[in-house]
């Protein structure tokens, strides 16, 4: 049975399962317009994650065929992945800001080998052992990505704008730090339970009440940009505390109030989180060692393959804040290359 939630004020909630992820499921909204309902988010493209979700809009008096429009706070599968089925299902134009529409656009024209064989040379280079980077190398044309064909987006989401939503003020906040084009989306109409604060957001993966969300590179094999996750996450963090929403209704676990306080905990977090590397490098090393040294919700022996990928893609992008901030730098002449603090 899906587990759908009335938030009030035509804004409806269903709990869409992720298959084999301790996540547990992605918060899919459901908000009322005068030219029908549309999603934020659809949940993972797999087929219990479909049927929960046209369940939960069945639950809630509509069906799927009623699906005006799918807004994507960003191009993970977990919330993108069922995107192209709705519109599919029914007609649903779907917008994304343009940054992770460039990676969606990316991901379906480029063919899983490349994909392989730079995630293999971008592991090299950060000091992995070789027995985390063979697999990589192993019959990659025979592999599947999740989420490798994801839809296309048909519509551009504009930070700053009212979303084009008849009898709804939905406007974009660009959030970038989870992904390049992740946005939060701020209803800034009155709380349907007269909570003190400024309407509410819809946080996507970028404010969450218990989770700290994870900060890795943009990946892109054909641009050599130094990116700087870690600071577009921060800077964002800061721009949403001070819209100060009174109600935040996120992707994942549970709705909450008191952004501010959230925002100063994942602040008060990175920070700790960046002198507690410092420490650790007054030894050079690689990001592959940092990241085996660094704290996280279980033993590094005890992280899986690809766990261990996304952390040490965590470390690097730690690690490139604090190279910008001018706290450490890469050891001249380090193959694979080692930073130190300074």
């Amino acid at each position: 049975m899906a587990q759908a939630y009335d938030h009030g004020g035509g804004v409806r909630s269903i709990r869409v399962p992720i298959p084999d992820n301790p996540l547990g499921h992605t918060l899919v909204h459901v908000l009322d317009t005068d030219a029908g309902p549309i999603l934020i988010d659809t949940g993972w493209d797999d087929p219990a994650s479909w049927t929960t979700l046209t369940e939960g809009l069945t639950a809630r008096g509509t069906s799927v065929a009623e699906i005006h429009g799918v807004v994507v706070t960003h191009h993970h599968p977990d919330h993108h992945g069922l995107s192209g089925r709705v519109r599919e299902s029914s007609g649903a134009w779907i917008a994304m800001h343009p940054a992770d529409t460039a990676v969606v656009r990316r991901t379906r024209e480029a063919p899983p080998e490349r994909w392989f064989s730079y995630m293999a040379g971008k592991l090299t280079a950060a000091g992995a052992p070789e027995s985390h980077v063979a697999p990589l190398r192993k019959a990659p044309g025979h592999r599947t990505l999740p989420g490798l064909t994801p839809a296309l987006p048909d519509r551009e989401i504009v930070p700053g704008e009212l979303l084009d939503l008849p009898g709804r003020r939905l406007r974009a906040v660009w959030t970038p730090g989870h992904t390049p084009g992740h946005v939060c989306l701020h209803l800034d109409e009155e709380h349907p339970g007269r909570l003190p604060g400024n309407g509410r957001l819809f946080s996507g993966d970028h404010l969450l009440p218990g989770i700290t969300p994870h900060i890795g590179l943009y990946e892109d094999p054909d641009d050599t940009t130094l990116t700087d996750p870690l600071g577009d996450y921060l800077d964002s963090l800061e721009r949403v505390g001070r819209l100060a929403p009174a109600e935040i209704l996120p992707a994942h676990q549970h709705p909450f109030t008191d952004a501010p306080a959230r925002v100063a905990d994942l602040l008060a977090h990175h920070a700790a989180r960046l002198t507690g590397l410092l420490a650790l490098l007054t030894t050079p090393l690689t990001p592959w060692q940092l990241a085996e040294r660094m704290t996280w919700n279980r033993p590094w022996p005890a992280i899986p393959h690809s766990s261990r990928t996304i952390a040490v893609s965590e470390a690097e992008s730690h690690l490139r804040r604090l190279v910008k901030l001018g706290r450490a730098e890469a050891v001249p002449g380090s193959d694979p290359v080692t930073y130190v603090a300074v």
